[in-house]
């Protein structure tokens, strides 16, 4: 069997000459973020199999159209666009709606469905594996890093064979992970260059230029380094006029970004270029390259002269490095603006980036100190003189102090701002104006009234968000889980079928399609989901222990001990994977086993209600009937009267012969909604004929 591959070398020819050595006809393509931005290389393996794929299988294109466009929207031109939401259509300064990794992180997920599936399907035919190497990858952008750590990790190398081709040096700890389990390394024997071209050091620059300072060659980064400065920046100059007129998004943020960085009008062109990549990095989600961008911008604007650039590049790479997690440098680089300047917006918005930090990221959450800096937020819009822009952001800072007082536990108070908001812009406003906010509003009011019961009200709030934004899917979602609430499952799948169908593959969507298949009866369906979400994130506890659980009630304890166990390594000492594996061995009456799990369970909880309940099975199955009984007692000290462990315990009672004390759990337990009514009887009938007269 061929495996994945991982081929290391100092030179891009001498790695390039061993793949065409060692795999058949891969498809061999550069990852160098320097070319195109994120998904570099990623986007010409799709650019290379779309257009057959969309041809023979349309509907595996129209499976995943949002995830193939959402990064490379240039690729339209060969399936079609993708569906629209407020958010893409929002003018820029009215986007209050924005995407970090996890989002992105799930787009990848289904490109690599999608290039799972087409190679299953062109295997299929031709019998051959689809071969796919990756080089440059050390100098990828994170985004590409990460998709190939899926890639890596998910394909079967008889399908779709991967080669990771770069130096050596470190890659992403996930990346690492996946080739050190799946793939063989390689290094590549440096090979002679042979006689030296003579070139000046300025055609030596002129053609790492047009490499688009990627080349490894030495002599290319001697000459670059050597030749004139004036006449190296007009080299970048009319590389990048070379690329405009066709530039994708890919181009604008990293070859088109750099060139004018590094031209003859660094602060003008240059900063002008690095802004436009960063806002569309910004609005796309790529954090990485918005962090990145960002701190290049900052270099070149000055803050005096340049002020509302400079805080532009500097707040969003602020909020860019939150879910990266690097929240100390985004707290400093926040902190950098107030030091920097007097602007009462840039205060503003500044006070609201920190409080959203301190009552949403950093650890321990500090909501008291996040109402501080909101409270300023909201004093400073209130004195804006221009009464548009008091308005709009009187709003927007009152929103978000509703969220901090969601979190301090004022709900009530934030329910009345966000209501405030909703009207104070239905009486202001025309209806097509901040829509996207006010959208946002809706949503927050909404969740507002589910966390107080009002799910009539709320759901009906879902319903008009999803008709103004039919495409966002965290709309449907939520209208599910209030079905879920209200017990209608048949609604509630409709919307979850609804969301798979538009939306990228998040795990937690699938999983919430599982769980609702199970409860309407559907356990193939749940365990289809189930079986995805591990596909994707084999480290999802709550997926691991819900397909565990539904193996086992439907009679497959080895398929639920093989997750337990596959869980337990992810997770080592996880209560619920342990307790999963006790119920197993109970199952197979191997009391043993199963005491020694449960007995685990319990030093680490030792009010873990399941381990209780089991183990007091195991001790009554080994006629310990007071350990039973103590077992049971426990339980119901932390669930409170529950019927089925009442039953339980009265049952360890009687076995004692405490005929009194198993009459009274069966009596409580017959006035408990949910009770056996009839087992109950059975066994207060035995209680009677125990202390009946003889």
């Amino acid at each position: 069997m061929m495996g994945h591959l991982r081929i290391v070398g100092d030179r891009r020819t001498d790695r390039l000459r061993l793949i065409r050595t060692r795999t058949g006809r891969a498809l061999v393509v550069r990852c160098h973020q320097r070319l195109r931005g994120p998904y570099t290389g990623i986007d010409t393996v799709l650019r290379t199999v779309l257009s057959e794929a969309h041809r023979r299988w349309p509907e595996l294109v129209e499976a995943h159209r949002v995830e193939l466009l959402y990064g490379m929207p240039e690729l339209a031109h060969l399936i079609g666009p993708p569906p629209r939401t407020l958010a893409d259509d929002a003018p820029y300064e009215e986007r209050t709606r924005y995407y970090g990794s996890g989002m992105i992180r799930c787009m990848s997920q289904g490109i690599v469905t999608f290039l799972l599936e087409y190679a299953a399907r062109t295997h299929a035919d031709s019998g051959a594996a689809l071969e796919l190497a990756f080089e440059e990858v050390h100098a990828a952008e994170a985004t590409t890093q990460e998709l190939l750590a899926l890639l890596v990790r998910r394909a079967n190398p008889d399908v779709l064979r991967v080669v990771v081709s770069g130096t050596g040096d470190a890659l992403p700890e996930e990346l690492e992970a996946a080739l050190t389990a799946t793939a063989a390394t390689l290094p590549a024997p440096t090979a002679d260059p042979g006689p030296e071209p003579l070139r000046s050091p300025l055609e030596w620059a002129a053609a790492y230029v047009d490499g688009d300072c990627t080349d490894d060659d030495p002599r290319a980064l001697a000459g670059y380094r050597d030749a004139d400065r004036q006449e190296v920046a007009r080299l970048h100059d009319r590389r990048a006029d070379s690329l405009e007129d066709t530039a994708s998004w890919g181009l604008r943020m990293g070859a088109i970004a750099h060139h004018r960085e590094h031209g003859t009008d660094p602060t003008g062109a240059g900063r002008a270029a690095l802004l436009a990549a960063q806002r569309h990095a910004v609005a796309t989600g790529f954090s990485s390259t918005v962090v990145d961008l960002g701190l290049r911008g900052r270099e070149l604007s000055d803050p005096v002269t340049h002020e509302h650039d400079y805080w532009e590049f500097t707040r969003e790479a602020a909020a860019a490095c939150i879910p990266i997690g690097r929240l100390e440098e985004s707290l400093e680089l926040y902190q950098n603006l107030l030091r920097r300047f007097t602007n009462p917006k840039i205060h503003m918005m500044t006070s609201y980036a920190i409080a959203m930090l301190h009552t949403r990221f950093l650890q321990p959450r500090d909501h008291d100190l996040a109402v501080q800096w909101q409270h300023n937020a909201v004093a400073i819009a209130g004195l804006l003189p221009d009464p548009a822009e008091r308005r709009t952001f009187s709003v927007f800072h009152d929103n978000g102090l509703a969220l901090v007082e969601m979190h301090r536990g004022n709900r009530a108070h934030a329910l009345e701002l966000v209501e405030s908001c909703i009207a104070r812009l239905d009486k202001e406003l025309n209806e097509d104006e901040w829509v996207l906010h006010r959208s946002q509003l809706l949503y927050n009011r909404a969740r507002l009234l589910v966390s107080f019961g009002r799910l009539e009200e709320a759901y009906a709030d879902y319903t008009r968000l999803i008709e103004m934004d039919p495409y966002y899917t965290d709309y449907l979602s939520e209208r599910a889980r209030i079905s879920r609430e209200r017990g209608d499952f048949d609604a509630a799948l409709a919307d979850y079928d609804r969301a798979v169908q538009l939306a990228p593959p998040f795990p937690e969507l699938y999983y919430n399609r599982g769980t609702a298949r199970v409860r309407a009866g559907d356990p193939d369906g749940a365990l289809d989901d189930f079986a995805y979400v591990l596909a994707m994130e084999p480290a999802d506890l709550e997926s691991r222990v819900a397909r565990a659980e539904l193996l086992l009630e439907t009679g497959d304890p080895d398929g639920a001990e093989a997750d337990a166990d596959t869980g337990l390594a992810l997770h080592p000492g996880e209560v619920q994977l342990l307790c999963l594996k006790g119920i197993v061995h109970l199952q197979r009456e191997d009391f043993e086993q199963a005491l020694a799990a449960f007995d685990a369970v319990l030093e680490r909880d030792p009010h873990y209600p399941a381990a209780l309940i089991n183990r007091a099975v195991v001790h009554f199955h080994r006629s310990r009937h007071s350990n039973a009984v103590a077992d049971l007692t426990t339980a119901l000290d932390v669930v409170g009267n529950d019927p089925d462990v009442l039953l339980n315990r009265g049952i360890a009672h009687l076995a004692q012969g405490r005929a009194d004390l198993a009459r009274s759990d069966f009596d409580v337990a017959l006035t408990l909604p949910d009770a056996d009514i009839e087992e109950l009887h059975h066994h207060r009938e035995l209680c009677d004929a125990t202390t009946a007269p003889r």
